[in-house]
């Protein structure tokens, strides 16, 4: 890969991570908001939710339109300017209705993010390294800022400056990333040759059983991670009785660990393919929920292992969500591939897991949202054993 490309990559990787810095924020000071607007798990987890639905129809939506007019770039600063805006909206938020109100606005921002990301990424960077890039740019930017640094800068400013200048204060990065966009990304080739429109064109992706395969995985794989990050947190303080300081600590490890994954899992299924790399990451995620339920106890280092091993199902997102549908259609309507995939796995994984994630902890305990980690994992990997291969070396392989 050139000069540019790699520049292109680490620019909207460091973007995207700065809108899953936003997006966490709420997950790591719901402790405080809880406490402040007097919330309970379930109307938490319907916070989270709001979110997700928000982000995955204006994903949808998004897409068509950017596939048929372009204008890739722009459309990625402005989206990018006004979650900063959401974020500053959500810490004015007095009550429940308020917050969940900033967190719809930003999550119209952030839908259309990543399909345009990957979208731009697919169009300059060769196929036989779209794997590694493609899953350094959906993972390694969101890693470092959102699930490494996040708990730890976040879990700080709230404790020492209050959950309300926290969101104030993650709105920053949003505003310089959106001017650098700006300057250094430049409109992708295909922008010369926009496709006519085709009514119908979701309707025959969802045909292709690779492509139903991916939505269908990137939905658990959004479960999974909304269940993870929402209520985990609740989970260490209010189960295992760590302190805040402690938790932020064993949360930020998912974030070192992802960040390794970022080069490790996508880059493996370059060499290895698709398929045999998500359903032995598949296999070792499950470390998370088993060993916090049966083997951590109240032990840091231990339950920060657990989480290390779930880190490796972070690799599988960008196999999911962008690789392997983006290998299927054509460049022209990767957008639309991608928004399809991501859209859906929002709108059901992120809508519905969460609330129903938070209603369960509600009646059951906290406890419950590890089951239900264990049981997303299992699903995973029964249907990434009907995946048909993609990557173009295991297939050379194959003749």
């Amino acid at each position: 890969m050139n000069r540019y490309q790699w520049t292109l990559i680490a620019l909207l990787s460091a973007n995207f991570g700065v809108v899953f810095f936003d997006r966490n924020t709420i997950s790591y000071l719901a402790s405080f908001i809880q406490k402040d607007l007097g919330l309970s798990n379930t109307q938490i987890g319907d916070i989270t939710a709001a979110f997700s639905f928000a982000w995955a129809i204006a994903g949808l939506f998004m897409s068509t339109l950017v596939d048929r007019i372009g204008r890739r770039k722009l459309i990625l600063v402005v989206a990018t300017l006004v979650f900063s805006l959401a974020s500053v909206v959500s810490g004015f938020a007095a009550t429940f209705i308020g917050l969940l109100g900033a967190r719809l606005l930003m999550g119209i921002a952030e839908g259309g993010i990543m399909p345009i990301t990957q979208t731009l990424i697919a169009s300059d960077v060769p196929h036989e390294r779209r794997g590694l890039a493609q899953g350094l740019t959906q993972n390694f930017g969101a890693n470092l800022l959102a699930n490494w640094l996040g708990p730890l800068v976040i879990v700080w400013m709230g404790t020492h400056y209050g959950w309300r200048n926290a969101f104030f204060l993650s709105a920053i990065p949003g505003v310089i990333m959106a001017l650098l966009i700006a300057w250094l990304v430049r409109e992708p080739a295909i922008e010369a040759a926009k496709p006519k429109p085709e009514p119908g064109a979701m309707l025959r992706m969802l045909a292709d059983r690779t492509i139903l395969l991916c939505i269908l995985i990137s939905t658990l794989l959004v479960a999974f991670l909304l269940v993870f990050v929402t209520f985990t947190p609740l989970y260490l303080l209010n189960v295992r009785g760590f302190t805040p300081q402690q938790m932020s600590v064993i949360m930020s490890s998912f974030g070192i660990a992802s960040m390794a994954v970022a080069f490790l899992v996508p880059g493996s299924s370059d060499r290895f393919g698709r398929k045999p790399v998500i359903i032995v990451a598949s296999l070792v995620g499950m470390g998370l929920p088993l060993g916090m339920l049966f083997m951590a106890g109240d032990s840091m280092a231990a339950t920060i292992a657990c989480i290390i091993f779930g880190a490796t199902l972070s690799g599988i997102f960008p196999l999911a969500m962008a690789t392997i549908p983006s290998e299927v259609v054509g460049s022209a309507r990767t957008t639309t591939a991608l928004s399809l995939t991501m859209g859906v796995s929002e709108i059901v994984g992120g809508v519905f897991a969460p609330g129903i994630a938070g209603r369960v902890a509600d009646a059951h305990g906290l406890t419950s949202a590890l089951w239900i980690l264990a049981g997303i994992t299992v699903a995973i990997i029964l249907l990434a054993l009907f995946l048909r291969e993609t990557a173009p070396r295991a297939l050379a392989r194959r003749g």
